[in-house]
């Protein structure tokens, strides 16, 4: 991927050299408290695995499960020491790398809105380390990239393309460009009302039901990605062989079946949350063949989303 010498976003929060801002959250004992309801550690590792690739903060998803206050309404400040603006590329390249994706980011869905008659509010790409306070609650590193609604912000601790490439099997500076361009999907839902739409489920619909939207949702993200790697190959030709394998790649090694399989040895479709590998890769495909938003709409196409 050519991408050395491209603009890159003044849209960055650096908080790497920020003193931590790990307030917020708590609870007693063997569990979480968060809202109104008590979760155990075992629902808490569900919303890790849920939450890890490629999707909406934890935070989030342990929401919906409690039953609690959606932690979107608890707004934090940015953190001290942060900050905003370019990344010197020979000092720094990874951050660069993630400053120059998003940029071409903006320019793609600023476009696309622009032809739909809407403005594109850009995101801030947030880079920090091990935690950082969100408008969702506390950010944890483990946890992978995230979306949050409730600021507007992406959130990635560059440290995760390490795991990426190393524990999930999918490197490559592509693979690690759609992680960057999914959540950014995340935040064009956000601006168009679709997440919205889906919180007010919460509390209406049962567990399984709820699950199946989030599938619906993140493989809309993945179909939004593709239409951003669409777009932007035709306006940068940035991509070489091998660039769009990578991302497929990923969106496979991230599958729900794959990742239980990976870790628990069984396969649970009414637990998933993100969709299959073999519906991860097919969506990203018709994003990303057809380049249309408007062949994203994972709602209604309930057989290609089971």
């Amino acid at each position: 991927m050519k991408w050395e010498g491209q603009r890159q976003s003044d849209q960055i929060e650096d908080r790497r050299g920020a003193g931590g801002g790990l307030g917020g959250g708590g609870g007693s004992g063997s569990g979480v408290r968060l809202g109104g309801g008590r979760i155990g550690l075992g629902t808490v590792a569900v919303a890790l695995l849920a939450g890890w690739i490629f999707g909406i903060n934890p935070l989030t998803v342990l929401g919906v499960l409690s039953g609690g206050t959606d932690p979107a309404a608890i707004v934090q400040p940015a953190e001290r020491g942060a900050t905003r603006g370019g990344v010197a590329a020979d000092s720094d390249p990874r951050a660069a790398f993630v400053a120059t994706v998003l940029a071409d980011t903006e320019d793609v869905w600023t476009a696309q809105f622009k032809a739909a008659g809407r403005v594109y509010e850009k995101p801030v790409l947030v880079l920090f380390r091990g935690a950082t306070q969100t408008a969702c609650g506390r950010g944890e590193a483990a946890a992978g990239p995230f979306y949050c609604p409730g600021d507007r912000k992406v959130y990635i601790d560059l440290g995760f393309f390490d795991t990426l490439q190393r524990q999930l099997g999918a490197p490559g500076d592509f693979a690690q460009a759609y992680v960057v361009a999914h959540e950014v999907a995340h935040h064009v839902q956000n601006l168009l009302g679709i997440t919205d739409q889906v919180d007010q489920q919460r509390g209406r619909v049962s567990e399984v039901q709820m699950n199946a939207l989030s599938v619906r949702v993140e493989l809309q993200a993945d179909c939004l990605a593709g239409v951003w790697a669409h777009h932007s190959q035709q306006g940068k030709g940035w991509l070489e062989q091998g660039d769009l394998e990578e991302a497929l790649n990923a969106a496979s090694q991230i599958g729900d079946d794959t990742l239980q399989r990976k870790g628990q040895g069984t396969v649970v479709p009414e637990s998933f949350t993100h969709g299959s590998s073999a519906q991860r890769v097919s969506w990203f495909r018709r994003g990303h063949d057809s380049g249309q938003t408007s062949q994203c709409n994972t709602f209604a196409a309930v057989r290609e989303t089971r």
